[in-house]
């Protein structure tokens, strides 16, 4: 609980789902927010759905992760919130369901875009304040996919192990600048992720995998984000019985090939 309390937090993605979740733990533990994500009405919601004496200790800062050119304005903007950032959680990004084959270079260019391509480049813009004041925090939100890949879930699973190898570098080049970096990997979590995910021609899936219905609840898997960022975890994989998947295939990859083919992954 101490952590937070008083720590400006900058949370992406955070009007639905993990990033949703995540406002609400924080803001019980006493951290100033900054949310982002798209639609700022669907901010100011989950501002309202927070205790009305936290209210005044969150900032709604909209963004598209896709918009590269804004994105180091919207890092000033972030800072000049309340004067300094102390933890960016990249949290925001699109999924997908659809095969390889049938899913064209656009969609793939988009997801790596979003999920990728965004998330760093806050982390870039932000790293000179961070290393001026001698701290700072980089929670990334991945997923299971980023240790292994799934089917229906090739150009996803691509730009999530993406990050993994970046943070993975940024990680041992910061600690010497007291910068933490935690990869948080979860699995099936009850959010409408794949309402919104991409299909092979771009559109939107509109449909909640049964996996994804099934999962951890949402709120359960905020609390324990929130306690492994407190923690200062270098990496944790939030889930069910999903999660053991990273360990078989590093002990028994033979066997975890054979079994990821018929995975009940949607």
């Amino acid at each position: 609980m101490a952590y937070f309390k008083d720590k400006v937090v900058w949370v992406t993605g955070a009007s639905s789902g993990i990033g949703e979740a995540l406002t609400y733990e924080l803001s019980k533990r006493g951290a100033r927010l900054v949310l982002s994500a798209r639609r700022k009405e669907a901010l100011e919601k989950v501002k309202g759905n927070c205790a009305s004496s936290a209210q005044s200790n969150i900032k709604i800062l909209p963004l598209d992760l896709a918009a590269a050119d804004t994105l180091k304005l919207s890092v000033e903007a972030a800072i000049q919130s309340f004067g300094r950032i102390d933890v960016l959680i990249n949290n925001g990004g699109i999924s997908q369901r659809g095969l390889a084959i049938e899913t064209s270079l656009e969609v793939d260019r988009r997801i790596m875009e979003v999920n990728y391509f965004g998330a760093i480049a806050l982390t870039k813009y932000l790293l000179p304040h961070l290393i001026q004041q001698k701290s700072g925090h980089f929670a990334v939100i991945s997923s299971l996919t980023g240790k292994f890949g799934t089917p229906f879930r090739s150009g996803y699973a691509a730009a999530k192990h993406a990050l993994h190898g970046f943070f993975d570098s940024l990680r041992a080049e910061l600690w010497k600048n007291n910068i933490k970096v935690t990869l948080i990997a979860p699995g099936f979590i009850q959010t409408t992720i794949s309402v919104s995910a991409l299909t092979g021609d771009g559109t939107q899936l509109n449909k909640m995998d049964d996996a994804q219905s099934n999962g951890m609840p949402v709120a359960k898997a905020a609390r324990q984000i929130a306690n492994a960022i407190a923690s200062r975890k270098n990496e944790v994989y939030i889930g069910g019985k999903e999660t053991l998947g990273v360990h078989i295939k590093r002990f028994f990859p033979g066997f975890f090939s054979r079994m990821i083919r018929n995975a009940k992954v949607r």
